[in-house]
């Protein structure tokens, strides 16, 4: 769910904090 919304938006933009972590 968290991935989807991070990648969608780029993986680098607003809610990407916890995302960043995940794609990292």
């Amino acid at each position: 769910q968290g991935l989807r919304f991070a990648i969608r938006e780029g993986g680098r933009t607003v809610g990407s904090g916890v995302i960043a972590k995940v794609i990292e």
